[in-house]
């Protein structure tokens, strides 16, 4: 069976370090594969918060994101009160869309990669919209 093919990226701006917690372990005593998407979902929490914007909020002040996929490539194990680090990268900017890729590291060694679409969403008319220009303009300082 071929699975998902990911790949790390060649530059990550963000880094994002955090203990793994008992909530994060599975009933095999590693790191869960829904806490991997938690993980990845408070890194982007604290770049967005880097960039001046919030998930619920690209600084209009009624644009939001909504996640439209997510894959997630198992390299390695994470166990309780390991160091994480997320390597995050926001990558394929478009109108109304975008792709972050996160590189999951333990001591320097990969166990993880994801990648997740993000959309720009008005929450009041319910609909996909451009991204607003305060958020075009914290990603294009950012980067």
């Amino acid at each position: 069976m071929q699975g998902i093919k990911l790949q790390e990226q060649s530059v990550y701006e963000f880094h994002y370090e955090l203990q793994l917690q008992v909530g994060h372990i599975n009933h095999g005593g590693r790191l869960g594969h829904d806490s991997v998407v938690r993980i990845v979902h408070e890194a982007r929490v604290h770049l967005f918060r880097a960039l001046g914007v919030a998930e619920n909020n690209l600084g209009d002040n009624r644009t939001g994101i909504i996640m439209g996929d997510l894959a997630y490539l198992y390299c390695g194990e994470g166990h309780l009160f390991d160091r994480l680090r997320v390597d995050s990268h926001v990558g394929e900017v478009g109108r109304s869309a975008l792709r972050m890729f996160h590189r999951l590291v333990r001591d320097n060694n990969l166990i993880g990669l994801v990648e997740t679409g993000l959309m720009a969403y008005d929450y009041t008319r319910r609909t996909i919209v451009p991204f607003p220009e305060p958020f075009k303009r914290a990603l294009t300082q950012y980067l």
